[in-house]
């Protein structure tokens, strides 16, 4: 009885360690210099991992840790691969992946955000992705363009860009 009780446990720790995969964007993978770097550290860090987990002596205990690196390893190494670094803007006359936009949106709030790609993104440190409704109504315009996304209008008051090294 106990063996068939270890071979059910097994199953089970079996069956909750196997995670979907994390979905992948059907949009080109434009990346900057610094969003590669990200993919590639994320990549590796998620190797490092799985190799910890491997050296887990239990069994069922491995399968566990080993879940999510396993699941990382398999995006991040998809993203790496699929990644195309975008060039930097070549002016700063429309909006392009890359720029940093302020914009005026018609209740007078002020905001600033650099469109990034996907994995890079995040609206908190002021990145968007390039492909977020905010961003795909701002490609290609202008400063003093007037933007409709929904029933909200955006004005763009400036477009510049800055070197990722910081120089």
């Amino acid at each position: 009885m106990s063996v068939a009780f270890a071979k059910e446990e097994s199953a089970e720790a079996a069956s909750e360690t196997i995670l979907p995969a994390r979905p992948i964007s059907d949009r080109p993978n434009l990346v900057t210099k610094a969003g590669l770097q990200m993919l590639q550290e994320a990549l590796a860090g998620a190797q490092q991992a799985l190799a910890v987990a491997n050296a887990l002596d239990d069994v069922n205990e491995r399968r566990r840790q080993s879940a999510i690196p396993f699941r990382d390893i398999h995006y991040y190494s998809r993203r790496v691969e699929t990644a195309r670094v975008s060039p930097p803007p070549s002016s700063n006359d429309v909006v392009a992946f890359g720029h940093t936009i302020s914009f005026e949106r018609d209740d007078g709030r002020v905001q600033t955000y650099r469109i990034v790609g996907e994995d890079e993104a995040n609206p908190s440190q002021a990145s968007i992705s390039h492909g977020s409704p905010v961003a795909l109504a701002l490609l290609g315009k202008a400063v003093g363009d007037i933007v409709e996304l929904g029933p909200r209008r955006l004005e763009i008051l400036s477009i510049s860009w800055a070197d990722e090294s910081g120089s």
